[in-house]
């Protein structure tokens, strides 16, 4: 008799915090490979607005699509509340290790592109191992 076990997609909670946690990784690693080619290959420091935007946008689009692909469901308003959770993370991060706060403008931006994100993950073809029972 098979086994039907729970996904920890089912889990609303449980699956945007893992999807914002992987849009956060996701966005720290695009900072990093961005500060590498900066440090490395370029002599001034034009570009690091447009890098810093560039990362975030990719870590919001990662996080909403992650949550989207899985759950299923919902994929504009979860990628929002993706992008918030998000948003807060970094803030936290930010207000611990600087001491300054976001602006509301980096929130817009990760709420819009992990909405996308979602919409586009909800209308991706379906993962072959994914279990929602």
């Amino acid at each position: 008799m098979r086994r039907h076990h729970r996904s920890i997609w089912t889990n609303s909670g449980l699956s945007i915090a893992l999807s914002a946690a992987a849009g956060v990784i996701t966005s720290a690693l695009c900072m990093m490979l961005f500060a590498a080619f900066t440090y490395y290959l370029m002599d001034s420091m034009a570009f690091s607005d447009f890098f810093g935007t560039a990362s975030l946008a990719v870590g919001g689009l990662t996080g909403g699509y992650t949550c989207g692909r899985f759950r299923r469901r919902k994929g504009l308003a979860e990628g929002i509340i993706c992008g918030a959770v998000m948003y807060a993370a970094i803030g936290i991060i930010g207000l611990a290790a600087a001491r300054e706060l976001l602006s509301i403008k980096k929130l817009l931006l990760l709420a819009a592109f992990s909405a996308a994100g979602g919409v586009s993950g909800v209308n991706s073809k379906r993962p072959k191992n994914l279990r929602t029972d």
